[in-house]
């Protein structure tokens, strides 16, 4: 699709009528499906370990295990998110109707990075390293909150043009 197509159904709405299709006939729509809120619950659990830590210095290893349970998480929901957008628009990121979602999820990645880093390298101390994570944990869901946008969006896109979102 050209570059002004694509511009022009951004514009009028998230999908095209051949992208709904695309999106809706791929397996990748159900595994991201299920990857979101499994990721969201991980992260509730890991800020309660890490918000638990903070205030009474017990449970770092517990804190440490959930937050490597939610990098995983992270980059799994990444890499098929890339496959997911490939089928979709026919590119692995950055298409134009979820260019600021792909930013600010590499945000949130180069964040868990950088965790990983301080503590695979002891680099930063365990307060140091979960201050990172909480960094990570609040650009985690102003992201989420961008793809819950969308999401309401295609529904009503989907709504006004007599289709399921």
């Amino acid at each position: 699709m050209s570059d002004a197509r694509t511009h022009a159904a951004s514009v009028a709405g998230l999908y095209t009528p051949e992208q709904r299709v695309r999106r809706d006939s791929t397996v990748w729509t159900t595994v991201q499906g299920i990857l979101a809120p499994v990721q969201f619950f991980v992260f509730l659990v890991s800020l309660g370990l890490v918000l638990r830590f903070l205030s009474t210095g017990e449970g770092y290893a517990l804190a440490t295990a959930s937050i490597l349970a939610k990098t995983f998480c992270l980059y799994l929901i990444m890499v098929t998110g890339a496959i997911w957008e490939k089928v979709v628009f026919g590119q692995y990121l950055f298409a134009p109707v979820f260019f600021w979602e792909d930013v600010v999820s590499f945000g949130v990645i180069a964040l868990h990075t950088l965790y990983l880093y301080g503590l695979l390298s002891n680099a930063f101390p365990p307060t140091t390293l979960m201050a990172i994570t909480l960094s990570a944990y609040v650009i985690y869901v102003v992201n989420a909150a961008q793809f819950v946008w969308k999401l309401r969006a295609a529904r009503l896109q989907g709504q006004t043009q007599g289709v399921p979102a």
